[in-house]
């Protein structure tokens, strides 16, 4: 029998706030153990929670850049469970009036085709702690909690089982983060957990609109990870089914070494949760017009600006998705093109040596010296023959750990371009007079011996002789000979 795969993820994705969701405390990565809490995110008798606004609106922005409906009043609840790692027994969260509904995510697959993934929720909670139990900092029967991420803000958001392979949910995966980084609303690294993934997946005959019984899987750190696990577990249902057995439900935990998931737990249904509206916290409301604001303060979407890139620009596809999907770097091409006028030399420019830089230095673009000023002056040098462009390269390398102006790096680095003719033509007339046996066979026919003259000519100027100009006075100098 054939089978369908059917998969919807819940995304949970740390907010950009300083403060965490009900108190104050700070919410930056790799704080000491337990030196970011207070009552409140401890859930001490006698405290009270208050929401974070700044969180509401991020949510809210990222609703309607999905193109969901906004809830004017929705209410937070409590999710009912205990673990160490959550010191009041339950999570405050949304159940049954969630912030957003209704979202869709287009995804460009690989064959160029675009699929909409249904989203069916975007809700606000808090954050659990984090427990250790790696044997290389506790004993073999020990754990240790840290409640710092306790409170921390996460906006949960949930697809429809609208994804049908292992490839599609990695694309949809890095689509969504790219929307989150683009908003602003959270940075997207799940190596510190703040892009986190739970995948749910189940089989049915091909052609079967019922649903199979699901399997959650959990644990999974990297794109590339989700991809994995998703394949591991597909195979396994496979598996199953063909011998004419049933697929548990239950929650797999992946094991990236080994690649295998094993079993955690029996999967848990909302009920399971006892999920109440938290009476510590009066409904939130929103005034249309404030919806309104936060619709307007919208940036240009990727996917919008790729595509006007695409038409005005001239750009191929693939620089233009490239170029698109970082907003710090798709902002640093716009000023480039706005500065040069020239599009396609800026995106060369970006793509080749402001990426390569980025990625060797492992910085992030608002730590780069050289900005598209620099840039843009280094190109109207080129263009003027100033400097060739191998010694823009250069200067452009000079700028990054200097920040100093392209004009001074040149004078520094002695990368002035020669383009006097008279003072180029006295280094030919030398070339042609101290070889004359290369010469000779030029002139007896082997042209290629041109190569050999405007490299002896390049070494000559250390480089640095303007090449159009360099090149014409060569063919000048030799084609004299001949008659």
């Amino acid at each position: 029998m054939r089978f369908e795969t059917v998969i919807g993820v819940e995304v949970h994705a740390q907010l950009l706030t300083e403060s965490k969701m009900f108190c104050g405390c700070r919410t930056a990565f790799g704080a000491e153990p337990n030196t970011r809490t207070c009552p409140v995110c401890l859930g001490l008798p006698g405290t009270l929670p208050v929401a974070n606004q700044r969180a509401v609106e991020f949510a809210v922005r990222t609703g309607l850049a999905v193109g969901a409906a906004v809830r004017k009043r929705s209410i937070f609840a409590r999710k009912n469970y205990f673990y160490p790692d959550l010191p009041k027994g339950y999570q405050i969260s949304q159940y049954e009036e969630p912030l957003c509904e209704h979202g869709v995510l287009s995804v460009e697959t690989e064959d160029g085709a675009f699929r909409d993934i249904r989203i069916r929720r975007i809700h606000l909670e808090e954050d659990a702690g984090k427990l250790v139990h790696a044997e290389e900092y506790v004993g073999e029967e020990d754990s240790l909690v840290d409640y710092n991420r306790c409170g921390t803000p996460l906006m949960e958001i949930v697809t429809e089982p609208d994804l049908r392979s292992p490839k599609e949910t990695r694309l949809y995966l890095s689509k969504l983060r790219q929307l989150l980084r683009w908003l602003g609303v959270c940075d997207g690294n799940m190596e510190e957990g703040s892009f986190r993934c739970d995948a749910n997946v189940s089989l049915r005959p091909a052609g079967d609109a019922a649903l199979g019984v699901k399997t959650e899987l959990k644990n999974m750190n990297s794109f590339r990870g989700v991809e994995r696990a998703l394949e591991f577990e597909i195979t396994r249902q496979t598996r199953v089914l063909e011998r004419g057995n049933r697929v548990v439900q239950e929650t797999l935990l992946w094991d990236e070494a080994l690649g295998v998931a094993s079993s955690m737990r029996g999967k848990e249904d909302a009920h399971d949760y006892r999920y109440f509206p938290d009476p510590d916290l009066p409904p939130l409301l929103l005034k249309p017009e404030r919806i309104e604001v936060l619709r307007e303060s919208l940036p240009e979407l990727p996917g919008a600006r790729k595509a006007r890139w695409i038409e005005t620009y001239g750009l191929s596809g693939y620089d233009a998705s490239l170029l698109s999907e970082d907003r710090s770097v798709a902002d640093y091409f716009e000023e480039l093109v706005r500065l040069t006028g020239e599009p396609k030399p800026s995106a060369n420019w970006v793509m080749g040596e402001v990426l390569r830089t980025l990625n060797e230095k492992k910085i992030e673009l608002a730590g780069l010296k050289a900005r598209p000023g620099h840039v843009a002056g280094i190109m109207d040098l080129i263009r003027r023959n100033e400097i060739s462009r191998s010694a823009g390269k250069k200067v452009f390398d000079a700028i990054v750990e200097t920040g100093e102006d392209p004009a001074a790096a040149i004078r520094r680095l002695g990368l002035a371009q020669v383009s006097d003719e008279g003072e180029l033509g006295a280094v030919v007339t030398s070339l042609i007079e101290t070889n004359p046996g290369p010469l000779q066979r030029y002139l007896d026919g082997n042209e290629k011996l041109f190569g050999f003259f405007m490299g002896e000519l390049m070494k000559a100027t250390r480089g640095k002789a303007n090449p159009q100009l360099a090149n014409a006075l060569l063919k000048k100098h030799l084609e004299a000979k001949k008659s």
